[in-house]
């Protein structure tokens, strides 16, 4: 059994990890300030502390007074467009307070991180599916967060020591029977077809005219229990005496191998639904790329993890059973 601090705990990703740190008889801690987070969503068994991890000493009493061996990092501001809108708020919580975590895990003797990022340091990629070594060039004020943190988390290896793992994946979607998504505003495509379902509103598909087999753009896409069992996978990998993680930071991609188009996406959800679903199309939106998938060779080498749930139908189809399970989402 290992101690875990899970940031980001009430959230979509970091919710569904703690469910499965517990299920793996893991003792599980969660830090949310709950200002997009949900207290319903942190899992039966993980204890819950109202705060910010970028307040070091509230972080370095919690991690001593816890026991805390390991941290998994969900936390973050994560939406593309208010990053470009409000740099300054992406460098002062996902940099800044990311330092603060930690120097308060350093300064009580936590030397366990794992970083769950983003594939959106690599910005467009010259080629796919994409390895760790591509360039990391993000477009966007996140993605430059993403990898300046990461780029502390590898310093922090060879100085200090630190034993880290960070992820980088795109597109997470589905649910477990107990947690599902509920972001306000969202911004994912599958939840967002999901809610013009609800509401009878047309799905806006942006582009239709990229060099694809039907013209819309491919993402990867993996299922949120399957990014959960990375997560554990990587937690154990940064135990002491672990040879994955003596060199200090390790990266890995997670992804499906493939992608999907969002026609594809589109259609899986007409499958699940049972019924059409009245989209329109609309102009591309700036900056993105054809397609964006991620190769998971290193993960499935370094961490014996590989996609579990690839199938698009199962994705949407657990989310849809969430909603339906949910129609308010937590707040019902």
């Amino acid at each position: 059994m290992t101690k875990i601090l899970v940031t980001g705990g009430a959230g979509y990703v970091g919710s569904v990890s703690a469910e499965a740190f517990l299920a793996a008889g893991h003792d599980v801690v969660v830090l949310d300030d709950l200002t997009t987070g949900h207290r319903e969503a942190v899992p039966h068994g993980a204890r819950l502390h109202v705060g910010s991890y970028g307040d070091g000493a509230t972080v370095a009493r919690l991690l001593t007074a816890e026991g805390i061996e390991a941290v998994l990092h969900c936390a973050a501001r994560s939406l593309v467009g208010e990053s470009i809108a409000d740099p300054a708020r992406y460098f002062r919580d996902n940099v800044a307070g990311g330092i603060t975590l930690l120097e308060a895990a350093r300064e009580v003797g936590v030397d366990r991180v794992v970083f769950s990022s983003t594939a959106a340091v690599y910005g467009v990629p010259d080629a796919t599916p994409i390895r760790e070594d591509a360039p990391l060039r993000p477009i966007n004020p996140y993605g430059e967060t993403k990898r300046s943190f990461e780029g502390a988390l590898g310093w922090y290896g060879r100085a200090y020591g630190m034993r880290s793992v960070t992820l980088r994946y795109f597109n997470v979607a589905g649910a477990t029977e107990a947690l599902g998504e509920d972001h306000d505003p969202e911004t994912h495509l599958i939840p967002t077809i999901l809610r013009c379902v609800e509401s009878d509103r047309p799905v806006t598909i942006f582009g239709a005219d990229y060099p694809t087999l039907d013209g819309t753009c491919i993402r990867d896409y993996i299922h949120v229990a399957d990014l959960a069992d990375a997560h554990l996978r990587a937690i154990d990998a940064t135990a002491r005496g672990d040879s994955r993680t003596t060199a200090g930071a390790v990266v890995c991609n997670l992804g499906n191998g493939g992608g999907f188009s969002n026609l594809e996406v589109l259609a899986a959800a007409e499958r699940v639904i049972g019924s059409g679903i009245p989209h329109e199309i609309g102009q591309r939106r700036p900056g993105d790329p054809p397609v964006l998938v991620a190769s998971a060779d290193r993960a499935s080498e370094i961490l014996g993890w590989r996609a579990r749930r690839p199938s698009i139908d199962d994705m949407v189809g657990s989310a849809w059973a969430w909603r339906v399970a949910h129609p308010a989402g937590y707040a019902g």
